[in-house]
């Protein structure tokens, strides 16, 4: 299967991040005694990518790569706060995100990180992902280049209400103008025009959409 199906990124980012999260390790990954990893240290990062972007059960990442679910569930243990160490540097601070969006247009939109379905957190639950998991804020120019992202919420929290959680909603007050969709109609944004209940949208409506 391709990389980047599974873990989102390139073959130049993936690269990048596995020199990144070798940096972090205590010690190198291929020993030279000792018994050896069961994945080898690419192979490792992959799985743990893939795991954390899309929620792969471990069961399954352990038949893709030949390994048990055990192997997958160390490795996923052992490298996760790696990769996040590796990829703070990336993430900006709240004076730098701000210092980005001040007088730009900006695009804003919700997304949802999915986990295990536990039961007695029926707050994770996202009834238009129909999975569990956490909603975040993400806030881009218009080339899709990230300004800011914001801290999770449990996954029912619509996004609207995940913004104004997480006071994204303040720091959108410094952009130029913002443009998302149609789940933050209301907010005074930029949003699609929604297509009135048993009619059809105007033709102009239908161009602004478009």
């Amino acid at each position: 299967m391709p990389r980047h199906r599974t873990t989102g990124l390139d073959d130049e980012q993936f690269a990048e991040l596995a020199q990144l999260v070798e940096r972090q390790l205590p010690k190198p990954w291929d020993k030279p005694t000792g018994r050896p990893h069961a994945l080898r240290f690419l192979e490792a990062i992959e799985v743990t990518c893939a795991y954390l972007r899309q929620n792969i059960v471990e069961e399954v990442l352990a038949e893709m790569y030949g390994v048990s679910q055990a192997t997958v569930s160390r490795t996923i243990n052992d490298l996760t706060d790696l990769v996040r160490m590796a990829l703070d540097m990336f993430i900006p601070n709240a004076e730098e995100a701000a210092a980005a969006i001040r007088g730009r247009v900006c695009l804003l939109d919700g997304s949802l990180a999915p986990c295990w379905s536990w039961a007695t957190r029926q707050d994770l639950y996202s009834g238009k992902h129909k999975t569990t998991g956490h909603n975040f804020q993400v806030i881009s120019d218009l080339d899709g280049n990230i300004l800011a992202i914001s801290e999770p919420v449990p996954g029912k929290c619509h996004d609207m209400a995940a913004m104004k959680e997480t006071a994204f909603d303040v720091l959108l007050t410094l952009a130029g103008d913002v443009i998302a969709d149609k789940g933050y109609q209301g907010s005074g944004y930029v949003t699609p025009v929604k297509k009135p209940q048993n009619d059809d949208l105007l033709v102009r409506e239908h161009d602004f959409n478009t």
